[in-house]
């Protein structure tokens, strides 16, 4: 009963938190159109200024106290020039106003993205900094034409095909691991199950951890699948295989048999074929394409980084 009753507490919290939040966030835009529509009745914007501002927040502190600063005011001006057409979402606000500070500063094609899959993935502004800061649109836009790109500006990352959910490259910052320091497969694995949160955050959607070195045995020859998990979106296994070193074809050929085995043996026959991933700290593109067959849609190659790369790093490979 007791956990019951702190689980519903803790619930009613957080809608609550939530609705102040929308509330407020919604009021600050109301006041941003005020002070815009007031701002255009006067002769000039020069002529405007920053008096009637300054004027208004003393006004607006002695009745309501802090958060009315002329500064503060600026930006609900500019939260409702940003925001005033919203063609990707409702009027409702669903974030903080603290995730409108930051997607004011970013352009409207990712601050679309950011906003809707800040909202379907409930990321904190944390989290979205981080994906922001990692490249996320840019690293999903490496696998699409100018038509999804377009989409995914639109409408956030809609998984319809195991393509959708891969990234390239995968960026591990957080595991504090350097790039030019020595260490193994089992360090890097071990790394991912200590920070398996922020794994799965990277992963992306819909993913949910199974296994780690699952043996699976042939004629008293074991082999060690490093990482399993299920995606409830595609409905589907992935396998996971970490490789350190250069990405060779035996490894291509290697992952082929686990996702056979978990196809033959372990899925249900109402799921989809297992897909198989290797992350890998180097790849030759030719040795990936020669390997796997034309068509190919269940095995991926891609990097991984130890460190958040610049954007303009991966724009050049979109480029390309």
């Amino acid at each position: 009963m007791l956990e019951n009753i702190r689980g519903l507490l803790a619930s009613a919290r957080q809608n609550v938190l939530r609705q102040v939040n929308t509330t407020m966030t919604r009021t600050y835009f109301e006041i941003g159109r005020l002070i815009v529509e007031d701002e255009q009745k006067g002769k000039s914007r020069a002529e405007y200024g920053d008096y009637t501002l300054e004027d208004l927040s003393c006004k607006l502190t002695i009745e309501f106290g802090r958060g009315f600063s002329v500064r503060n005011l600026r930006l609900m001006r500019r939260f409702y020039i940003v925001f005033s057409i919203r063609q990707t979402l409702s009027a409702e606000f669903k974030l903080s106003w603290s995730h409108y500070l930051f997607l004011m500063q970013i352009d409207k094609s990712r601050r679309n993205f950011y906003e809707i899959e800040s909202i379907n993935n409930n990321w904190s502004l944390r989290e979205m900094k981080r994906q922001f800061d990692s490249g996320l649109f840019e690293r999903l836009s490496l696998s699409k034409d100018k038509a999804k790109i377009y989409d995914l500006s639109r409408k956030g990352q809609i998984i319809e095909k195991p393509q959708d959910v891969i990234k390239d490259p995968y960026i591990l910052e957080f595991l504090g691991l350097k790039e030019n320091s020595k260490y193994s497969e089992s360090d890097l694995e071990q790394a991912l199950i200590d920070n398996i949160g922020s794994f799965l955050l990277e992963l992306g959607k819909g993913f949910t951890f199974v296994k780690r070195q699952e043996r699976i045995t042939f004629d008293d020859q074991h082999f060690f699948i490093d990482l399993v998990f299920y995606n409830r979106i595609l409905k589907c296994f992935i396998v996971i295989d970490l490789k350190i070193g250069d990405l060779k074809h035996q490894d291509l050929g290697q992952l082929q048999m686990y996702i056979n085995y978990y196809d033959r043996y372990v899925k249900e026959t109402d799921e989809n074929p297992t897909v198989g991933i290797i992350i890998c700290a180097k790849k030759n593109d030719a040795v990936v394409e020669m390997t796997l067959p034309k068509g190919n849609d269940r095995i991926f190659a891609s990097k991984y980084k130890l460190y958040m790369p610049s954007k303009e790093e991966i724009r050049k490979r979109i480029r390309k």
